[in-house]
């Protein structure tokens, strides 16, 4: 655990070998006995950047007298880590060292600002540990680059603390729920309530999730805020505006002179930039805010004196982090709240196994509204192939576009606009023969082919290639049929059957905002659905959704119905086109999500599936895969290795999947045994790329 180049085997295992541009660099530095190590604590305990699992400790180096009043905790440096100049932060100042041997010295201070505070840093490690990471990899998600301008700009204004708590405001919405009032009165106590949110249909919810932050911001304390991409943000960045006469809060914006106005919010998104992102982000660590709310990364900002996290939608994959090590922010912020005795605010419209499971376990309690108050909120669902509708349309269960939708649609436009969410993007997502009904596949990579448009040339979904002159393979016919619809072909179909009516297509590249109160039809993607109080909903192509090959088909599906039937406004119909007797079906019919929940938790206990269990997925290369498993501490349950799923392309290298499993309570010592077989490989050099996700969304 020290920084000494010359008794470190494992970091500098051929000092001698060291590169000739390293060695002059090294001559001309000067001698270290000609360095005064500091008077106090001469010790620096430094988190090295480093992403090798075997090196995934802190290293001691020894503070220079002339740094000692910079070399603060939490501060940027730069050390000499085996030969070369490595970044790194201070993590606590010591009188002496463990290690017996010479240490060497910190290079130099980059940056006086204390930007890892003891909560993130004692997160990021239990983030790490959890997921069988690095500290390192969790320290990049955690804190921005260092933008030296803005830094420096900020540093030479007068930092000023946030605006004084403002009175509690109403609850407003929040009386609809039962527990509504109680939980905004533990928040404003400074209690750790952690509540599993079941939103009411309808937009009220930015203002509730306004209302709970402006709350625990009257109590003096900082509210995070998670929200899955920026249109959500969006909602809840002019929530908190329209709220801020009532807090006493406002929003950070800039002056004519460019600085920053004491303010109660802010909001961090990738699109900001690294100039403006990090200013908003030294505005949070210094206490000029409250409120801090954000995509993904924001689950790490450095609000003073936490009191409340919040994560809307918490089933959407976006909260996943695709970079190591692969933590989710529901996960990050459950746990970030029970280190700094925080309240937690969890949920949406739908409900995933794993928020059930917390309920279930006592972390978390029920907060949903009651049943009167949902039937005059909630739009009247039903499925488009019940029974008294096949008894009037025999193809009702067939027919992409029954009678019952058409009429629907019909009587809903003389109220106002119609959603109709369609599953895949595109014009005819999936084709095959027309005549023999086979999939039409690539000739060159053998993935599926698609059609952009009614005149376009048959293109492949993996590589691109254009199927110029296609014939089917097995029965030598050149004519094609749809076989999975997408939302440009859907217009097209609506537009000629609604002739007259405004047709908007909405997904993509190509996401509306909003739609105005006036007949239309409005087509959308899922996720992609424009704000609006719609008079019906149309959930077409259920079995897309439902008949994926995914642990989470019907868990998704429901969150993805559930969320456009929440546009719809009270009154109105919504109809879903997939079989009434299945239970995302019943489910959203009754808008009963935290009962779908507690069923997919039962049956994931069952199969042994997560959230019941812990799982890690492996992937990589075969060799580099068993090497691995090899090296995890037995008595754990290993599934596989089998082929991994190509995404396409004839040139990639051959992939295996392996899965281990563990009992809950043995979670954290399948992280350990993870992250200890990836220390021995990295120490050993092994060859080959492996991939370790500790409770992937994906296991099948």
């Amino acid at each position: 655990m020290v920084a000494d180049t010359q008794n470190d085997g494992a970091r500098n295992p051929r000092p001698d070998a060291r590169p000739p541009k390293a060695a002059k660099a090294a001559k001309k530095r000067k001698d270290p006995k000609t360095l005064n190590p500091a008077a106090d604590d001469p010790v620096a305990r430094i988190a090295v950047d480093i992403p090798l699992a075997h090196l995934d400790r802190p290293f001691d180096y020894l503070v220079p007298e002339r740094l000692a009043a910079q070399a603060r905790p939490g501060v940027r440096v730069r050390v000499r880590f085996a030969g070369q100049l490595t970044d790194g932060f201070v993590l606590e100042r010591a009188d002496v060292s463990e290690h017996q041997g010479r240490l060497s010295y910190l290079e130099r201070v980059v940056s006086p600002e204390p930007v890892l505070t003891p909560e993130i840093a004692g997160l990021a490690r239990a983030v790490a540990d959890r997921y069988a990471g690095t500290l390192a990899d969790v320290l990049r998600l955690a804190i921005p680059p260092r933008h030296a301008a803005t830094e420096t700009a900020s540093a030479t204004k007068t930092t000023r603390a946030a605006a004084g708590p403002g009175p509690r405001p109403e609850p407003g919405p929040w009386d609809r729920y039962p527990a509504g009032r109680a939980f905004l009165d533990a928040v404003s106590g400074s209690r750790p309530a952690r509540a599993a949110w079941t939103a009411l249909p309808g937009m009220t919810w930015p203002e509730e999730i306004a209302r709970a932050a402006a709350t625990c911001a009257s109590a003096r304390r900082g509210t995070v805020i998670v929200v899955p991409d920026a249109r959500d943000l969006a909602l809840v960045d002019e929530a908190l505006t329209r709220l801020s006469n009532i807090s006493n809060t406002g929003n950070i914006s800039n002056d004519s002179s460019g600085d920053i106005r004491p303010a109660g919010h802010i909001t961090l998104t990738a699109e900001l930039g690294p100039a403006e992102r990090y200013r908003r982000w030294l505005a949070a660590l210094r206490g000029e805010v409250l409120i801090v709310a954000g995509t993904r990364a924001a689950m790490f900002a450095p609000v003073r004196d936490l009191g409340l996290v919040v994560l809307w939608d918490d089933g959407d994959d976006l909260h996943a982090e695709p970079r190591a090590p692969y933590s989710n922010a529901r996960e990050v912020l459950a746990l970030r709240a029970h280190r700094a005795g925080a309240a937690a605010l969890i949920g949406g419209f739908a409900r995933t196994a794993e928020l059930a499971q917390l309920v279930r376990s006592g972390w978390a309690r029920e907060l949903k509204p009651g049943r009167a108050t949902l039937r005059r909120t909630a739009p009247l669902i039903k499925a488009a192939a019940d029974d008294a509708e096949l008894a009037r349309d025999e193809a009702a269960k067939t027919a992409r576009l029954p009678s019952l939708a058409l009429r629907t649609a019909r009587a809903a436009l003389t109220a106002g606009p119609v959603l109709v969410q369609v599953p895949r993007r595109g014009y005819l997502a999936a084709i095959a023969c027309e005549r023999c009904r086979a999939q039409a596949r690539c000739a060159t990579c053998g993935g599926p082919l698609r059609l952009a448009g009614p005149d376009a040339t048959p293109d492949c979904q993996w590589c691109g290639a254009k199927a110029v002159g296609w014939h089917c393979p097995r029965c030598g016919h050149d004519k094609i049929r749809a076989l999975v619809t997408g939302a440009a072909r859907t217009a097209e179909e609506l537009g000629r059957a609604f002739p007259g009516v405004t047709v908007r297509t909405s997904g993509g590249d190509m996401v509306i905002p909003r739609v105005r109160d006036e007949a239309a039809l409005v087509i959308a993607t899922p996720g992609a659905e424009p704000v609006g109080s719609y008079a019906a909903a149309l959930l077409l192509d259920g079995w897309a959704l439902l008949g994926r090959p995914s642990l989470r088909a019907a868990e998704e599906a429901l969150r993805r119905w559930l969320a456009a039937a929440a546009l719809v406004r009270p009154g109105g119909t919504v109809l879903v086109h997939a079989d009434a007797g299945l239970p995302a079906v019943q489910a959203l019919i009754r808008w009963d999500p935290a009962g779908f929940a507690e069923r997919e938790l039962d049956d994931r206990a069952q199969l042994g599936f997560p959230p019941a269990v812990r799982m890690a997925a492996i992937t990589g290369e075969s060799a580099a895969v068993a090497s691995l498993l090899t090296d995890v501490t037995p008595g754990f349950e290993v599934l596989g290795p089998v082929p991994a799923e190509r995404s396409g392309g004839s040139g990639e290298t051959e992939q295996v999947r392996a899965l281990i499993r563990a009992p809950r309570d043995q979670g954290m010592a399948l992280a350990r045994a993870l992250h200890a077989a990836q220390a021995a490989r990295s120490a050993r050099k092994n060859g080959g790329s492996v991939r370790v996700q500790l409770d992937p969304a994906e296991v099948i």
